[in-house]
């Protein structure tokens, strides 16, 4: 076989991988609605839905490096099916115990902890992955193709997930997510047969090469003020997630929350795309710290009033700055981090930005209810206020962002 015949063959591995990666995000996503709605229903309480996100993004983090010196160190993609198929028995679990009556919340959160570890496993093998299938040339297209699949749990399960919940209850939904961790599995099996694993030759130290991505980024303040800044946006990106839906759900039915997160998310692609058409080559910290401005005034919109218009339509405007944000961050740190460097940086960069996320999960909830509680106003208004206070710290951050003279300088020829 020659090489054109071989890159071809390795491409058309790729697409029935990314198909598999695709619909099992979209599985996740109904998954991640489905609960999100039935605890809430369950308990009232936004902390208790909080909890179950934080139990289910913590071992990610947690994870992540073990993960990815495990994909280096073992064939990546049978790392990639123990990940995806044991990821299922979490579900299982739940779905078991629904079936024997009600899934109380300590059930749910054993469950989706399970489902959690095991998919830690999953995405430093996948995107190891498309390293090993694809030339340089095709990573850019790769890349939009892995954000697309990506953001499908954002795009398109919340409207079909209101939907299934309209016809049916979070059993179903729960069905269907398990079914697409086996086509996932087949899938990776198909494109394992024949493919030869590979091994990093890496032989530094976990520690040494996290000491050196932390130099890295911290040689220069600027780069070190735009990784806190990532962090700061992930948290109020998390008190989104996790109070959007008792928000909506105080006045609402799922269905309507399903369309109502749908068209938010909608913003992304919107703004993605426009993006893509127009090429943005200079004036990156402005758009950085005014693309962050705006999301804050929206958040303030959202939470203003129960109003399903007025919160998709700041909701809208919110996940549309937030493409140009982080093209700005990403341009930022890449042009001011050695090429020799760049990929532990990033690896420290991804880790720290993350940990945003965890303090919305732990603390967002728990805010919204004892607001609720406080002044009487119902959990849902609760949310709504937390909502705008988060909105307008960020957009104060924002404001001092923009005036951080280390921060300007890194676009400095």
């Amino acid at each position: 076989m020659n090489q054109k015949q071989t890159v071809s063959k390795n491409y058309r591995r790729f697409l029935l991988l990314w198909s598999g990666e695709f619909v099992s995000s979209i599985g996740g996503g109904l998954t991640a609605f489905g609960l999100g709605v039935y605890v809430f229903q369950t308990t009232g309480s936004a902390a208790a839905m909080a909890l179950v996100s934080l139990i289910a993004f913590l071992p990610v983090i947690l994870l992540s490096a073990p993960a990815g010196v495990l994909a280096d160190k073992y064939d990546r993609r049978l790392l990639m099916m123990v990940g995806d198929g044991c990821s299922a028995l979490g579900l299982v679990y739940i779905l078991i115990c629904m079936l024997s009556g009600q899934a109380e919340l300590y059930q749910i959160c054993i469950g989706v902890g399970i489902s959690a570890v095991f998919s830690s496993l999953l995405e430093p093998s996948y995107r190891a992955t498309i390293s090993d299938l694809l030339t340089p040339d095709e990573f850019s297209r790769a890349s939009g193709m892995v954000n697309i699949a990506g953001s499908s749990r954002y795009l398109l399960s919340p409207i079909l997930a209101g939907f299934l919940l309209s016809v049916s209850d979070i059993k179903l939904l729960l069905i269907i997510d398990i079914c697409t961790f086996i086509l996932t599995v087949i899938a990776t099996a198909v494109v394992r047969n024949g493919l030869e694993a590979k091994q990093s030759e890496d032989t530094k130290g976990f520690f040494a090469s996290l000491k050196e991505g932390f130099a890295a980024v911290s040689a220069k303040k600027g780069v070190l003020y735009l990784i806190i800044v990532s962090s700061v946006i992930t948290c109020f990106m998390g008190v989104i997630q996790i109070l959007c839906e008792p928000m909506i759900l105080a006045f609402q039915d799922s269905k309507t929350l399903g369309i109502a997160e749908t068209l938010c998310a909608s913003g992304m692609l919107v703004a993605s795309v426009v993006m893509g058409v127009k090429k943005i080559t200079k004036n990156f910290v402005p758009m950085l710290w005014i693309s962050l401005f705006l999301s804050g005034i929206a958040m303030i919109f959202m939470g203003m009033r129960e109003s399903v218009i007025q919160i998709v339509a700041a909701g809208f405007v919110f996940f549309a700055m937030l493409p140009p944000a982080n093209a700005a961050l990403d341009y930022l740190a890449r042009t001011n981090i050695p090429d020799a460097l760049q990929g532990r940086a990033w690896g420290v960069i991804g880790f720290i930005s993350q940990l945003g996320y965890i303090v919305a999960y732990a603390l967002s909830g728990i805010l919204a209810d004892a607001v609720g509680e406080y002044f009487s106003i119902g959990v849902g208004r609760g949310a709504g206020c937390v909502v705008m206070v988060a909105g307008g710290l960020l957009a104060l951050t924002a404001f001092i962002l923009g005036r951080i003279k280390e921060i300007r300088e890194l676009e400095k020829p």
